[in-house]
Protein backbone atom coordinates (compact mmCIF):
# COMPACT_ATOMS: atom_id res chain seq x y z
CA UNK A 1 0.00 0.00 0.00
CA UNK A 2 1.25 3.50 -0.83
CA UNK A 3 1.30 5.83 2.13
CA UNK A 4 -0.66 9.04 1.59
CA UNK A 5 1.14 12.11 0.27
CA UNK A 6 0.94 15.36 2.16
CA UNK A 7 1.64 18.88 0.97
CA UNK A 8 4.11 21.23 2.67
CA UNK A 9 4.92 24.75 1.52
CA UNK A 10 7.49 25.95 4.04
CA UNK A 11 10.20 26.76 1.50
CA UNK A 12 13.00 24.84 -0.17
CA UNK A 13 15.86 23.92 2.18
CA UNK A 14 19.06 22.41 0.79
CA UNK A 15 18.66 18.87 -0.52
CA UNK A 16 22.05 17.81 0.80
CA UNK A 17 20.50 15.32 3.27
CA UNK A 18 16.73 15.07 3.22
CA UNK A 19 14.74 12.68 5.40
CA UNK A 20 11.03 11.89 5.74
CA UNK A 21 8.81 10.28 8.33
CA UNK A 22 6.92 7.10 7.47
CA UNK A 23 3.76 9.14 6.89
CA UNK A 24 5.48 11.36 4.35
CA UNK A 25 6.29 14.47 6.37
CA UNK A 26 9.66 16.21 5.88
CA UNK A 27 12.10 15.73 8.76
CA UNK A 28 15.03 17.83 7.57
CA UNK A 29 15.99 18.97 11.07
CA UNK A 30 16.02 17.62 14.62
CA UNK A 31 16.45 19.35 17.94
CA UNK A 32 20.01 19.46 19.22
CA UNK A 33 21.00 18.99 22.87
CA UNK A 34 21.18 22.76 23.35
CA UNK A 35 17.64 23.21 22.09
CA UNK A 36 18.51 24.60 18.65
CA UNK A 37 17.63 22.87 15.38
CA UNK A 38 20.28 21.12 13.29
CA UNK A 39 20.29 19.07 10.07
CA UNK A 40 19.14 15.46 10.44
CA UNK A 41 21.90 12.87 10.13
CA UNK A 42 21.94 9.17 9.27
CA UNK A 43 22.37 8.44 12.97
CA UNK A 44 19.20 10.42 13.73
CA UNK A 45 17.37 8.63 10.93
CA UNK A 46 18.27 5.22 12.35
CA UNK A 47 17.09 6.28 15.79
CA UNK A 48 13.84 7.85 14.58
CA UNK A 49 13.04 5.44 11.74
CA UNK A 50 13.23 8.12 9.03
CA UNK A 51 13.33 7.45 5.30
CA UNK A 52 16.02 8.80 2.93
CA UNK A 53 14.95 11.07 0.09
CA UNK A 54 14.81 10.09 -3.56
CA UNK A 55 17.72 12.44 -4.27
CA UNK A 56 19.80 10.89 -1.49
CA UNK A 57 19.37 7.47 -3.09
CA UNK A 58 20.12 8.69 -6.61
CA UNK A 59 23.33 10.38 -5.49
CA UNK A 60 24.88 6.98 -4.83
CA UNK A 61 25.30 6.74 -8.63
CA UNK A 62 27.49 8.85 -10.87
CA UNK A 63 25.89 11.94 -12.42
CA UNK A 64 27.81 12.68 -15.65
CA UNK A 65 26.06 15.97 -16.34
CA UNK A 66 26.75 17.32 -12.87
CA UNK A 67 30.36 16.12 -12.87
CA UNK A 68 31.01 17.76 -16.22
CA UNK A 69 29.54 21.04 -14.92
CA UNK A 70 31.82 20.89 -11.85
CA UNK A 71 34.84 20.32 -14.08
CA UNK A 72 33.85 23.31 -16.21
CA UNK A 73 33.64 25.50 -13.09
CA UNK A 74 37.15 24.48 -12.06
CA UNK A 75 38.50 25.23 -15.54
CA UNK A 76 36.77 28.62 -15.64
CA UNK A 77 38.17 29.49 -12.22
CA UNK A 78 41.66 28.50 -13.37
CA UNK A 79 41.35 30.72 -16.44
CA UNK A 80 40.22 33.78 -14.48
CA UNK A 81 42.36 33.51 -11.34
CA UNK A 82 45.99 34.48 -11.86
CA UNK A 83 48.62 33.47 -9.35
CA UNK A 84 48.72 35.98 -6.49
CA UNK A 85 52.51 36.15 -6.33
CA UNK A 86 55.54 34.46 -7.76
CA UNK A 87 56.06 32.61 -4.50
CA UNK A 88 52.53 31.14 -4.37
CA UNK A 89 52.92 27.37 -4.34
CA UNK A 90 51.13 25.11 -6.78
CA UNK A 91 49.23 23.53 -3.89
CA UNK A 92 48.04 26.92 -2.62
CA UNK A 93 47.08 28.08 -6.10
CA UNK A 94 45.16 24.86 -6.76
CA UNK A 95 43.32 25.15 -3.45
CA UNK A 96 42.31 28.73 -4.31
CA UNK A 97 40.98 27.64 -7.69
CA UNK A 98 38.92 24.88 -6.07
CA UNK A 99 37.49 27.29 -3.48
CA UNK A 100 36.51 29.77 -6.18
CA UNK A 101 34.81 27.09 -8.31
CA UNK A 102 32.87 25.87 -5.26
CA UNK A 103 31.76 29.42 -4.52
CA UNK A 104 30.40 29.72 -8.04
CA UNK A 105 28.57 26.44 -7.57
CA UNK A 106 27.08 27.68 -4.31
CA UNK A 107 25.84 30.86 -5.98
CA UNK A 108 24.30 28.85 -8.83
CA UNK A 109 22.54 26.56 -6.34
CA UNK A 110 21.18 29.51 -4.38
CA UNK A 111 19.85 31.13 -7.55
CA UNK A 112 18.25 27.86 -8.61
CA UNK A 113 16.60 27.52 -5.21
CA UNK A 114 15.26 31.07 -5.47
CA UNK A 115 13.78 30.41 -8.92
CA UNK A 116 12.22 27.17 -7.68
CA UNK A 117 10.67 29.02 -4.77
CA UNK A 118 9.32 31.74 -7.05
CA UNK A 119 7.69 29.19 -9.37
CA UNK A 120 6.28 27.24 -6.42
CA UNK A 121 4.88 30.42 -4.91
CA UNK A 122 3.22 31.38 -8.18
CA UNK A 123 1.37 28.06 -8.31
CA UNK A 124 0.20 28.76 -4.78
CA UNK A 125 -1.06 32.22 -5.69
CA UNK A 126 1.90 34.42 -4.73
CA UNK A 127 3.24 37.22 -6.91
CA UNK A 128 6.88 36.65 -8.00
CA UNK A 129 9.50 39.32 -7.48
CA UNK A 130 10.51 41.42 -10.48
CA UNK A 131 13.83 39.55 -10.63
CA UNK A 132 12.11 36.24 -11.34
CA UNK A 133 8.95 37.33 -13.17
CA UNK A 134 10.29 36.27 -16.58
CA UNK A 135 11.29 32.83 -15.27
CA UNK A 136 7.91 32.25 -13.61
CA UNK A 137 5.77 33.58 -16.47
CA UNK A 138 7.58 31.52 -19.09
CA UNK A 139 7.46 28.37 -16.95
CA UNK A 140 3.74 28.58 -16.27
CA UNK A 141 3.04 29.41 -19.91
CA UNK A 142 5.01 26.40 -21.14
CA UNK A 143 3.34 24.04 -18.67
CA UNK A 144 -0.09 25.30 -19.82
CA UNK A 145 0.96 24.80 -23.43
CA UNK A 146 1.86 21.16 -22.82
CA UNK A 147 -0.82 20.16 -20.30
CA UNK A 148 -3.67 22.62 -20.82
CA UNK A 149 -5.26 25.16 -18.52
CA UNK A 150 -7.60 22.88 -16.58
CA UNK A 151 -5.01 20.80 -14.71
CA UNK A 152 -5.47 20.92 -10.92
CA UNK A 153 -1.84 21.54 -9.98
CA UNK A 154 -0.45 20.94 -6.51
CA UNK A 155 3.02 22.18 -5.59
CA UNK A 156 5.51 20.55 -3.21
CA UNK A 157 3.60 17.35 -2.36
CA UNK A 158 5.64 15.09 -0.10
CA UNK A 159 5.30 11.33 0.29
CA UNK A 160 6.68 8.15 1.81
CA UNK A 161 6.90 4.80 0.05
CA UNK A 162 6.66 1.53 2.01
CA UNK A 163 9.87 0.16 0.47
CA UNK A 164 11.83 2.76 2.41
CA UNK A 165 12.19 6.15 0.69
CA UNK A 166 10.46 9.51 0.72
CA UNK A 167 10.47 12.67 -1.32
CA UNK A 168 8.84 15.84 -2.48
CA UNK A 169 7.50 16.67 -5.95
CA UNK A 170 7.74 20.12 -7.50
CA UNK A 171 4.37 19.94 -9.26
CA UNK A 172 1.71 17.31 -9.84
CA UNK A 173 -1.91 16.80 -10.75
CA UNK A 174 -3.88 13.58 -11.30
CA UNK A 175 -1.84 11.54 -13.77
CA UNK A 176 1.05 14.00 -14.18
CA UNK A 177 4.32 14.56 -12.28
CA UNK A 178 6.66 17.45 -13.09
CA UNK A 179 10.12 18.32 -11.81
CA UNK A 180 11.73 21.73 -12.39
CA UNK A 181 15.45 22.08 -13.13
CA UNK A 182 17.37 25.35 -13.42
CA UNK A 183 20.37 25.35 -15.75
CA UNK A 184 22.53 27.69 -17.77
CA UNK A 185 21.61 27.24 -21.43
CA UNK A 186 20.60 29.39 -24.40
CA UNK A 187 18.15 29.07 -27.26
CA UNK A 188 20.95 27.95 -29.59
CA UNK A 189 22.59 25.65 -27.05
CA UNK A 190 23.35 22.04 -27.99
CA UNK A 191 23.93 21.16 -24.34
CA UNK A 192 22.22 17.98 -23.20
CA UNK A 193 19.62 18.81 -20.58
CA UNK A 194 17.97 15.52 -19.56
CA UNK A 195 19.98 12.79 -17.81
CA UNK A 196 19.32 9.42 -16.18
CA UNK A 197 19.13 10.90 -12.68
CA UNK A 198 16.24 13.09 -13.83
CA UNK A 199 14.10 10.23 -15.07
CA UNK A 200 14.96 8.11 -12.01
CA UNK A 201 13.75 10.92 -9.77
CA UNK A 202 10.46 11.19 -11.63
CA UNK A 203 9.96 7.41 -11.81
CA UNK A 204 10.44 7.12 -8.04
CA UNK A 205 8.26 10.13 -7.25
CA UNK A 206 5.30 8.90 -9.28
CA UNK A 207 5.50 5.59 -7.40
CA UNK A 208 5.69 7.45 -4.10
CA UNK A 209 2.62 9.52 -4.93
CA UNK A 210 0.64 6.40 -5.78
CA UNK A 211 0.53 7.22 -9.51
CA UNK A 212 2.72 4.44 -11.00
CA UNK A 213 1.73 5.22 -14.59
CA UNK A 214 1.72 9.03 -14.37
CA UNK A 215 2.93 11.12 -17.29
CA UNK A 216 6.36 12.56 -16.29
CA UNK A 217 8.33 15.55 -17.52
CA UNK A 218 11.27 17.74 -16.60
CA UNK A 219 10.82 21.46 -17.09
CA UNK A 220 14.23 23.07 -17.66
CA UNK A 221 14.37 26.77 -16.76
CA UNK A 222 17.25 28.77 -18.18
CA UNK A 223 19.17 30.86 -15.66
CA UNK A 224 21.27 32.60 -18.31
CA UNK A 225 18.31 33.56 -20.53
CA UNK A 226 15.28 34.48 -18.37
CA UNK A 227 12.11 33.45 -20.19
CA UNK A 228 13.62 30.41 -21.92
CA UNK A 229 12.00 27.15 -20.84
CA UNK A 230 12.29 23.66 -22.35
CA UNK A 231 10.03 20.71 -21.49
CA UNK A 232 11.38 17.16 -21.76
CA UNK A 233 8.67 14.49 -21.66
CA UNK A 234 9.93 11.03 -20.72
CA UNK A 235 8.63 8.00 -22.69
CA UNK A 236 6.96 5.30 -20.61
CA UNK A 237 9.53 2.62 -21.44
CA UNK A 238 12.35 4.88 -20.23
CA UNK A 239 10.47 5.59 -16.98
CA UNK A 240 9.97 1.88 -16.34
CA UNK A 241 13.67 1.29 -16.93
CA UNK A 242 14.47 4.23 -14.64
CA UNK A 243 12.39 2.68 -11.85
CA UNK A 244 14.41 -0.55 -12.10
CA UNK A 245 17.59 1.52 -11.92
CA UNK A 246 16.34 3.41 -8.87
CA UNK A 247 15.23 0.20 -7.13
CA UNK A 248 18.74 -1.21 -7.56
CA UNK A 249 20.27 1.95 -6.05
CA UNK A 250 17.79 1.83 -3.16
CA UNK A 251 18.77 -1.75 -2.34
CA UNK A 252 22.45 -0.77 -2.50
CA UNK A 253 21.95 2.30 -0.28
CA UNK A 254 20.00 0.32 2.33
CA UNK A 255 22.64 -2.43 2.43
CA UNK A 256 25.55 0.03 2.56
CA UNK A 257 23.99 2.09 5.36
CA UNK A 258 22.27 -0.77 7.22
CA UNK A 259 19.07 1.23 7.25
CA UNK A 260 15.63 0.11 6.06
CA UNK A 261 13.11 1.12 8.72
CA UNK A 262 10.11 -0.27 6.83
CA UNK A 263 11.60 -3.74 6.48
CA UNK A 264 10.09 -4.02 3.00
CA UNK A 265 11.84 -4.29 -0.34
CA UNK A 266 10.96 -2.94 -3.76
Amino acid sequence: MILPATTHTTGRPSEAQHWYTKDGKPAYEVQAANGTMRPTTLRDARKLGLLPSVTTIIRTAAAPGLERWKQEQVLLAALTLPAQASDETTAAYTARIIRDSQEQGKKAAERGTAIHAAVQGAYEGAQPSVEYTAHVTATMSKVKEVYGRTARWQAESSFAHPSGFGGKVDLNCPGVVIDFKTKEFGADSTKRLAWDEHRMQLAACRKGLGMPTAHCANVFISVSEPGLVVVHVWPEDELQEAWRMFAALLAYWQAKNSHNPTGETV
